[in-house]
């Protein structure tokens, strides 16, 4: 064997076992996508007063704002971002129908919007009625009763009895209702900047059928005047109006001197 036979020998076997070496190597394996597991977020926006917001306070965008709140103690009826986004313009220029404190979540049921927002029909509590009294700064504590606040009706009028035993004129009070709330203080609910403020001279109540015939017949028999409860004592225990209770079906009490005795309606 000449040497240019044992060159090419070795060659074929060189290649030879290169090729055996590439057909025994394992395959690599495919590169495989990285799994991202999504982020999940536990807490979500939610509207909140930006001030002390009082009854009759017709909203700005400036009153609200978003703060992050737990999705686990959200409040029933809150407004959150996730599904209203848009809420604060939504809310522009609704009607506050119940005090909200600064920082207080804006819930829906204490807010109202709609072609009656500026009505009083949309403040008056289910099955109470809203009458409007004739009243002056001396008939309500010094102009100091404003809307929401819990007064007393006193009756002041000529007793015919009295001026007849004495020769002149007499007069007497009485107590026609009491703890009742104040709905509005003039004509309007706000009439400056979106807040309640005392025009005019009328005082609008809120009371039941029963409280309201009462106080008609007391304003066509004498005039009346609110006595401002204070805060404390101004709800009673049953979250009722305490009322005169009537003798028959209609019947006023009056208490004068210490004897008591009845006015009908007529």
């Amino acid at each position: 064997m000449n040497k240019a036979q044992i060159i090419v020998g070795a060659v074929a076997i060189l290649a030879g076992g290169g090729a055996f070496i590439m057909m025994n190597k394992p395959a690599p394996m495919a590169k495989l996508p990285a799994i991202v597991a999504p982020i999940v977020s536990m807490t979500d926006d939610l509207l909140i007063a930006k001030r002390d917001l009082p009854y009759g306070t017709s909203l700005t965008p400036n009153d609200m704002g978003w703060t992050e709140w737990p999705k686990g103690s959200l409040p029933k009826g809150g407004v959150v971002k996730s599904g209203a986004p848009n809420a604060i313009e939504e809310l522009k220029g609704a009607i506050v129908r119940a005090p909200i404190a600064n920082g207080e979540p804006i819930r829906r049921e204490r807010v109202v919007k709609g072609p009656s927002a500026g009505m009083m029909s949309t403040l008056l509590t289910s099955g109470k009625r809203a009458i409007a009294i004739d009243v002056s700064a001396n008939t309500t504590a010094g102009g100091f009763i404003l809307p929401n606040d819990r007064v007393d009706i006193f009756r002041l009028y000529r007793d015919p009895e009295l001026t007849k035993e004495r020769g002149a004129d007499a007069m007497a009070t009485e107590l026609v209702v009491s703890n009742v709330r104040v709905l509005a203080m003039g004509q309007t609910v706000e009439t400056k900047n979106g807040e309640a403020v005392v025009t005019g001279a009328t005082a609008t109540l809120e009371l039941d059928p029963h409280q309201a015939e009462l106080v008609l017949l007391a304003q066509r028999t004498g005039s009346l005047s609110l006595a401002l409860r204070p805060l404390v004592d101004a709800q009673p225990k049953d979250d009722t109006p305490e009322t005169q209770q009537p003798q028959g079906d209609s019947a006023m009490t009056i208490v004068r001197y210490g004897v008591s005795t009845s006015l009908h309606p007529k």
